[in-house]
Formats: C-alpha cells, sequence, structure tokens
C-alpha cells in the first residue's frame, strides 16, 4: 500500500512510465523531484504540499522495461487501491500521455485483443467519478498537431475534434515548460469545487 500526504485534497499525475509525469510534477510545483530517461524511476508517491493540499506524482501505470512483472503489477495494484482509497479528496486526475506514442501503444494492444494500460486506467478515473484531466505531453514531437490530440482524445472516449473537450485535453510540453493549457484546466476545476483558494498555487 503506498502512503499518501496528510492533506484533505489533493490533485494527482497518473499515467505510464516515462510519459514526463515528474518533469510536469516540477512545472505544477516549481519544486525538483528525481527524474530520468529510465522508465520507473518513479516507484512510490512524490508528493508536494501547501498545508492542507498536495500535488501527487504516482508511479508508472502498467509496462516498466527492466522493472520484474510481478513488481510491475504491485505497482499497479498500489495505484489503483491509492486512487480508490483517497478519492474523497482528489479534485483531480491529471492523465499523462506521451503524444508520440500513445495511439500506436493503444491500438497495439488493442489489436491483439487487451485492454490498453491507459485506456484501462482512463475508465478506473471515470467509473470512480474522479474529474481527469489528459495531459498530452511531448506535443512538440507530434508531427500533425490536431490530427494527434483528436486520436489520443478519441481512443480515451473522448469523440473529435479534441477542441471540444478543451476542458479535460490539455497539450503540454513539461520539458520547455509549456503548461498553460493544462493549467487552465486545473483552475477551472479548482473553481468549480469553490477552491478558489488553491489558485495562488497555479497563477
Amino acid at each position: 500500500m503506498f502512503d499518501g500526504p496528510d492533506v484533505d485534497a489533493e490533485i494527482v499525475l497518473v499515467g505510464r512510465s516515462n510519459v514526463g509525469k515528474t518533469t510536469l510534477m516540477r512545472e505544477l510545483t516549481g519544486h525538483d523531484f528525481a527524474s530520468g530517461r529510465r522508465p520507473g524511476v518513479t516507484r512510490e508517491p512524490n508528493s508536494y504540499d501547501w498545508n492542507d493540499f498536495a500535488v501527487t506524482d504516482l508511479p508508472g501505470y502498467g509496462f516498466m522495461e527492466g522493472v520484474p512483472e510481478q513488481r510491475q503489477e504491485e505497482i499497479k495494484d498500489g495505484i489503483v487501491e491509492y486512487i480508490e482509497r483517497n478519492r474523497g479528496r482528489i479534485l483531480l486526475a491529471v492523465h499523462v500521455v506521451d503524444a508520440n506514442s500513445f495511439v500506436e501503444v493503444v491500438d497495439r494492444w488493442s489489436e491483439r485483443g487487451e485492454v490498453p494500460h491507459d485506456v484501462d486506467l482512463h475508465a478506473l478515473l471515470h467509473d470512480l467519478d474522479i474529474p481527469a484531466a489528459v495531459a498530452v505531453n511531448k506535443i512538440d514531437k507530434a508531427g500533425d498537431r490536431d490530427a494527434t490530440l483528436d486520436e489520443v482524445a478519441e481512443r480515451l472516449g473522448y469523440p473529435p475534434p479534441w477542441r471540444q473537450w478543451s476542458d479535460v485535453v490539455a497539450p503540454t510540453n513539461a520539458k520547455n515548460g509549456s503548461i498553460e493549457p493544462l493549467l487552465e484546466v486545473v483552475r477551472e476545476r479548482l473553481k468549480e469545487e469553490k477552491r478558489h483558494d488553491l489558485l495562488k498555487h497555479f497563477s
């Protein structure tokens, strides 16, 4: 079981390994966290908190190259348990995907008759009634930006065009600090929850 911060409200970052969650966490909070090119660097939740509120980066969900399969399953189960246990305080789950590889990975798994990890994870958030944003990261590497965003949105159950889901789908390039679309989604979500006191953290 993963431990979490002692807070009453939280934003969580979820997604596969090596999609840029930790870099995005750094941009959201303004604080450094260990990251690397090797998948699976984050094996435990990383949190940054402001008294009763936190942003938490959860480990990679699903396959991690070089990590034993049993350990991958333990981490995956730990993430599910964490989300289920803390769903009452999760104001928003930011589902981070890699714009450059997401569609290819999802389609490959689907063609094998298997449920892709990202689709499974997004369905979990939906089933638990946890508001979700999709941070389509590394968008600078996408050849046709709008076509890529349409395909990502469609694979997760949001019919294109993606722009009609601008309150959910947020193109980002965390490495270069380009996360304004996600910040806007976060701010709108906090306003919906009447947590205007937290807006100062995402100005």
